[in-house]
C-alpha cells in the first residue's frame, strides 16, 4: 500500500460514507459500473429569483489534489478494508465532468454539474463537489443581488472576521465573481488576484489621545488618498477633523453606524461646505441587499459589506444535491415524494429574445437536444475529460464578465428583491 506523498491532498475533505460505499461496491463487483451523477438544486432559496454558479474553478483545483497519500491511507485503515485501501492508494478521478460555466445563472432543476465515471470513481467526489459549490454559489448569489441593488456603485467585501478563515477566502472570491470590486482579505488577493482594500478600524482612533491625532497619523503614513473612519465619536466633528488632517484632497470618509441614509446626506453637505467636494462617502455596518437598495437615492459612493455576504444573506447554502441519475446507460431516479429526482443524463439550453432577454430554460435528455433557435444557447460545457481539466477554461475575470452579461439578460422583474417566481421558467422535456 503506497499512495502519493505530500500534505496537499484534498481526499479527506469528504464524508465517511463516500468511502464505505466505494468499499462495499468494490466487494460486490458493482464499483466499475458506469454511472452518471448530476448536481442540481430542487428550488431556489426563499425570495430568490435566480442562482449564480460559483466555485467551479476552486473545485477543479481541489480535484487535482484528490489523491490518497500514505498519511490519508493510515487514517482510513479503520474505515475500509485492505482491498479498498489498496484501491484508494492508486485513486485518481478518471471520468468526465460537464457543467454550467462559472458565473452562469441557474434555476430550479438546472443540471449544474454532471459527473460521469465508474461508480467508485464518481461517488467519492460528492462531498467535495457539494461543499464547494453550495458555499460559493450561495455567496455569489447573494453578492449578485447586492451588486444589482448598488446600481453601479462599488462594493468592498469585508466579511473575513465573520466566518471561518478558509471560508473567508472562498467568499471573497465568490463575491468578486459576482461583481464586488475588492476584498479586505489579503489571502484572497494572493490566491486569486483580487484587488484588496482597507485602512483602519475604530481601534486605531481609540489608540491615540484624540481623533485628530489619529487622522493626522494615518494621513502621514498613507497620504490623503486614504479613507478616514469618522464615526468613533461625533460624526460631524469627525468629518471636520478628517478634512483638517488631510485637506480637501481626502479620498474618502467611512461611516459605520447610525442612520446611514441621514448620515450620508449630512456628510455630503458638510464635506461640500468644507470644500471637499471630491471626497467620497463609504458606508458600512450590517449592510445587505435590502439596506443597499434603500440607500440608492442617497449621496453614497461605495459600500462595505461583511456578515451578510459571507453568510449568503440569509441563505448560507444553495441546497444543491448530487444524485445518481444513470447506471450503465439506464436512467435511475429517486421517487420519494419530498425528494424526487429525474432520471437520465440531462443537458440544458436557454432561449433568448432577439433583444437578448432570456425567456426560458429547457432541460432535456442529453441525447435528444431540441432544435436551437437563432438566439438559443446550450449551457453545459466540458470541464474534465479522462480525469484531466479541459485546457483554456475561463479565468475569474472572464467569469465575472459572464455573470455581468447574464444579469443583463434577466427580465427586469427577475432582478427585483421582492418575493416571486424564478426570473425565467424551466421546462423539462422527455420526463
Amino acid at each position: 500500500m503506497s499512495g502519493i506523498s505530500g500534505s496537499t491532498s484534498t481526499a479527506l475533505l469528504t464524508d465517511r460514507y463516500e468511502l464505505t460505499m466505494a468499499a462495499a461496491a468494490l466487494a460486490d463487483g458493482t464499483a466499475d459500473r458506469e454511472t452518471v451523477f448530476e448536481v442540481f438544486a430542487r428550488r431556489l432559496p426563499e425570495g430568490r429569483r435566480y442562482g449564480v454558479v460559483a466555485g467551479t474553478g476552486r473545485l477543479l483545483d481541489a480535484l487535482e489534489n484528490f489523491r490518497f497519500s500514505d498519511a490519508e491511507l493510515e487514517r482510513l485503515a479503520e474505515v475500509v478494508n485492505p482491498t479498498a485501501l489498496d484501491w484508494l492508494a492508486n485513486y485518481r478521478f478518471r471520468g468526465d465532468i460537464d457543467g454550467y460555466p462559472e458565473g452562469e445563472l441557474y434555476f430550479p432543476g438546472s443540471p449544474i454539474l454532471t459527473v460521469s465515471g465508474t461508480f467508485a470513481d464518481a461517488v467519492l467526489l460528492e462531498t467535495l463537489v457539494l461543499s464547494i459549490l453550495n458555499h460559493d454559489s450561495a455567496v455569489a448569489s447573494a453578492a449578485a443581488r447586492m451588486v444589482t441593488a448598488a446600481g453601479g456603485r462599488p462594493i468592498i467585501e469585508m466579511g473575513s472576521r465573520r466566518t471561518h478563515e478558509e471560508s473567508a477566502v472562498a467568499a471573497a472570491r465568490a463575491a468578486y465573481l459576482a461583481g464586488f470590486t475588492a476584498t479586505s482579505n489579503l489571502e484572497a488577493g494572493r490566491r486569486h488576484g483580487i484587488p484588496t482594500a482597507g485602512t483602519a478600524a475604530h481601534a486605531y482612533v481609540l489608540l491615540h489621545d484624540d481623533e485628530l491625532a489619529a487622522f493626522r497619523s494615518q494621513v502621514a503614513a498613507l497620504g490623503p488618498k486614504t479613507t478616514l473612519l469618522v464615526d468613533t465619536y461625533d460624526i460631524r466633528k469627525g468629518i471636520e477633523n478628517a478634512i483638517t488632517a488631510a485637506g480637501p484632497e481626502l479620498d474618502s470618509i467611512r461611516i459605520d453606524s447610525g442612520d446611514l441614509g441621514v448620515m450620508a446626506q449630512q456628510a455630503r453637505e458638510q464635506l461640500d461646505a468644507l470644500g471637499a467636494t471630491g471626497t467620497r462617502i463609504v458606508l458600512s455596518g450590517d449592510l445587505d441587499e435590502y439596506a443597499i437598495a434603500s440607500l440608492r437615492a442617497e449621496p453614497v459612493d461605495s459600500y462595505g459589506v461583511g456578515t451578510s455576504v459571507v453568510t449568503g444573506s440569509g441563505a448560507p447554502t444553495a441546497s444543491m444535491v448530487f444524485k445518481l441519475v444513470e447506471v450503465g446507460g439506464r436512467p435511475v431516479a429517486k421517487r420519494s415524494t419530498s425528494k424526487e429526482s429525474r432520471g437520465g443524463r440531462k443537458s440544458a439550453l436557454r432561449r433568448y429574445k432577439p433583444t437578448g432577454t432570456a425567456v426560458e430554460e429547457v432541460v432535456y435528455p442529453a441525447a435528444e437536444q431540441p432544435p436551437l433557435g437563432p438566439h438559443d444557447r446550450v449551457l453545459p460545457v466540458p470541464l474534465v475529460r479522462g480525469g484531466k481539466r479541459v485546457p483554456d477554461l475561463p479565468t475569474l475575470e472572464q467569469s465575472r464578465e459572464r455573470l455581468r452579461a447574464a444579469l443583463v439578460s434577466v427580465p427586469w422583474e427577475g432582478l427585483k428583491l421582492s418575493r416571486g417566481e424564478p426570473a425565467i421558467p424551466t421546462t423539462f422535456e422527455g420526463s
